[in-house]
């Protein structure tokens, strides 16, 4: 479904509400119109409605895992443009995934770190 915004849209999926504060309030003074959701079933339904320009993605999440969506969302030629950014502590999982994403983050991620990387993030893909 087409945004009627002219900003750019981020969708958080991360199951730590303190978390989901902090990377919202960083993407939204880095320009994105935000949504959030706290587990894989709220992420699958949301991505079946929108196209975001850059997802931040914790792996470990209840119910649908964060793994799971990522290999959905790389399968999918709708997600083509979509930026990842990958936000877990398990360094081995991560480094498995790096390929995938367009960025890791290690936990913990700072507000300032997240905020910075996501405003470069905005450049156009080529």
């Amino acid at each position: 479904m087409p945004q009627p915004s002219s900003e750019p849209t981020a969708l958080i999926i991360e199951d730590d509400p303190d978390l989901v504060h902090i990377f919202a309030r960083a993407l939204e003074l880095s320009g994105y119109q935000t949504q959030t959701t706290v587990d894989g079933e709220g992420a699958v339904a949301l991505l079946a409605e929108m196209v975001p320009d850059i997802v931040v993605l914790d792996l470990h999440l209840p119910g649908i895992s964060g793994k799971e969506i990522l290999q959905s969302l790389r399968a999918d030629g709708r997600f083509q443009k979509t930026r990842i950014i990958l936000a877990t502590a398990d360094y081995q999982t991560a480094d498995d995934l790096r390929d995938d994403a367009d960025l890791v983050l290690l936990k913990p991620i700072s507000f300032k770190q997240l905020r910075d990387l996501s405003a470069r993030l905005r450049a156009p893909l080529s």
